[in-house]
């Protein structure tokens, strides 16, 4: 996962010293909300490619996620290493089915 850390220090980078013509830094000048915007516009493109086949498309939106997830990150000052702390963290876990959630009723 060099990749990973890489493009996210390449966003801190962006944060800290804006660059004229960046998407990233676009992104920072606009704020969180339009991060987040971004953030839920991706995830509804990973669904939609999802429900094909085409695993490139399928990955190209991942990515496009996963970026836009760590300028998310780096908006909010939460460095890496705290997710890298929770995925170890949840990693330890074993066993840990989650009940189906009760079907909704009308009321």
């Amino acid at each position: 996962m060099n990749e990973l850390m890489e493009m996210y220090e390449t966003i801190l980078e962006r944060k800290e010293c804006p660059e004229e013509g960046s998407y990233t830094s676009y992104l920072f000048n606009k704020g969180v909300e339009k991060i987040l915007k971004k953030v839920g516009e991706e995830c509804t493109e990973v669904v939609i490619a999802s429900m094909g086949n085409d695993e490139d498309e399928i990955a190209n939106e991942i990515n496009d996620l996963v970026y836009h997830l760590l300028v998310l990150l780096a908006a909010k000052d939460i460095p890496l290493s705290k997710i890298q702390e929770v995925m170890a963290q949840r990693n330890q876990k074993t066993h840990n089915l989650k009940a189906e959630r009760k079907p909704v009723v009308n009321l």
